[in-house]
């Protein structure tokens, strides 16, 4: 059997995602908007030779129709491997619906039982880049934090900015950041690639913190696995059901403090991910005539390997259904 480019197929994965949701840009309904994602997803999945599993999709087994956990994808034939897939076909469906910058479509995959199935809850989290790695503990303050990642970087703090989420839970850490003196970055939606940003120095961005989705956690770790950032994390269970959830994923010790090497646990992962509107990082899909163009990132960790894949899509040709009305 042929040798297969695992990490071209899954940067058409991503591209099939934005490119589908993408001409509902500013149209009103992110429900429309996940969907027209996935329906492209799931065409391009149907041209992946692998044996591919869904353990981060849409939601719990047997409860969607749409990428289920435990969902298969690719052709399944003899011969081809078994991979965990982790995948968000919108981070960030308001942002689109509204018009919005910040959203991209992103997937990691990893060998069989590699990815850690993370329950659909919240996860406090840190981020950091090359450069910061071995500065930051979650289990410090703020202030404590800063000091140190701007001692890592050499730099005083008014210069390093830190990336927030604009949500109520946050006002506090935001007052307390801005008290600080940092440079304080608000985003609406999108903790995927606000994670990606702070591994790129062209960004600006030094540092992410805050409370998010645990399953976006686990792909961003994936991408700071690839990059060399680093990731510290705590699961948020909010209810007896959600610590269940937690027990259930091998998580006993709630308080336990999770590593990019805890979430992907393996150290050949690939992770690509393609912007629908712009961020920090990539751009948005453009259209121009009969042309759709794309701007992606596709990595994997076991090489070093790093690729930006600007495409250009002709649209009479493409197999792709772009869909562009509510």
């Amino acid at each position: 059997m042929e040798k297969f480019d695992i990490a071209m197929g899954i940067v058409r994965v991503s591209e099939a995602a934005a490119l589908s949701c993408s001409k509902l840009l500013g149209k009103g309904s992110s429900e429309i908007v996940d969907k027209a994602a996935v329906d492209g997803i799931r065409h391009a999945f149907d041209l992946l030779p692998i044996k591919g599993r869904v353990v981060i999709g849409e939601c719990e087994l047997n409860k969607s129709s749409i990428l289920y956990i435990g969902e298969k994808v690719g052709m399944w034939e003899d011969g081809q491997k078994e991979f965990d897939i982790a995948l968000d076909p919108v981070d960030g469906s308001i942002l689109v619906a509204k018009g919005r910058p910040n959203a991209i479509s992103a997937i990691a995959v990893a060998e069989k039982g590699k990815i850690f199935r993370s329950p659909q809850i919240y996860m406090q989290k840190i981020v950091v880049g090359p450069r910061g790695k071995g500065a930051i503990d979650i289990n410090k303050s703020l202030k404590e934090n800063i000091v140190s990642v701007a001692d890592k970087l050499e730099k005083d703090i008014a210069d390093i900015t830190v990336m927030i989420q604009d949500r109520p839970r946050h006002e506090k850490l935001i007052k307390e950041a801005r008290e600080i003196g940092v440079r304080v970055k608000i985003f609406g939606e999108g903790d995927i690639a606000a994670a990606l940003a702070t591994v790129f120095e062209d960004t600006g961005v030094d540092m992410l913190v805050g409370i998010g989705g645990a399953p976006e956690g686990v792909l961003a770790a994936a991408a700071l696995k690839c990059l060399d950032g680093e990731i510290q994390a705590k699961l948020l269970p909010e209810n007896e059901r959600q610590l269940a959830m937690c027990k259930r994923a091998g998580i006993e010790d709630i308080n336990k403090v999770l590593t990019a090497d805890d979430l992907i646990m393996t150290d050949d992962v690939y992770f690509a991910a393609t912007a629908i509107s712009d961020c920090d990082l990539l751009k948005g899909v453009t259209y121009k005539n009969d042309i759709a163009i794309t701007h992606s990132v596709v990595m994997r960790s076991s090489n070093g390997v790093t690729r930006f894949v600007d495409a250009t899509h002709k649209l009479e040709k493409s197999m792709i259904h772009i869909k562009d009305e509510i």
